[in-house]
């Protein structure tokens, strides 16, 4: 058996907690999120720091990080419009989806950069994109603030839920998403991600 290395978070720097986490907690799905702001400016980035909460209600949580303490633009804009749009990211759009990555002004929107096709959502005024074999229509169900050591604001934690449901019927049967059709990847650590290879059952205890 190979020996552990122990680690207390004060013997880490603020790089090796991240990267201790980030390389450790893999793979990561990945949420592409259109927001809009009050102007009517439409955000479009992605996040991996996302999961499902429950499924009764459908509940979605993403934690986006803030820069120096300030919310990013996302995280602005459900505060502000409490509507969001999730997408699930996969081998057809993973490419485009790294362009929205980039830093661009509250005013400039990703839509410029990445070539995205906005498409009108049912129950929301911000839209989603149309590239997205699957995509959530969503309102803010709650949200925190997460602080640091120092009592500075390092991330907001934003939770979800689900209004209206989007799934391209190539991937769909009988109530079933085929899970190689959709393609979905997930996230590694650095510039790394991950598609779905070999998959295997393990039955559940009784």
């Amino acid at each position: 058996m190979s020996k552990m290395l122990d680690f207390s978070p004060q013997e880490l720097t603020l790089k090796e907690k991240k990267k201790f986490l980030i390389g450790s907690v893999i793979p990561r799905p990945i949420a592409l999120v259109s927001t809009m702001s009050r102007s009517g400016v439409i955000n479009v980035a992605p996040f991996s720091y996302f999961n499902i909460v429950t499924y009764n209600p459908p509940i979605f949580s993403i934690a986006v990080q803030r820069v120096n303490g300030i919310s990013k633009d996302t995280s602005r804009n459900i505060f502000e419009t409490k509507e969001a749009v999730v997408h699930i990211v996969d081998v057809d759009n993973v490419e485009t989806t790294n362009l929205t990555s980039a830093s661009l002004g509250p005013d400039e929107s990703e839509l410029e950069i990445a070539h995205f096709t906005p498409i009108t959502s049912h129950t929301l005024k911000v839209p989603g994109l149309k590239e997205s074999k699957v995509r959530f229509e969503t309102e803010l169900y709650d949200s925190m603030i997460v602080y640091n050591e120092d009592d500075t604001p390092t991330a907001d934690l934003i939770l979800l839920k689900v209004k209206h449901y989007h799934i391209a019927d190539t991937i769909y049967h009988n109530g079933y998403i085929n899970p190689l059709k959709l393609g979905a990847v997930s996230r590694l650590a650095g510039n790394d991600y991950a598609e779905i290879g070999r998959m295997f059952t393990v039955e559940r205890p009784l």
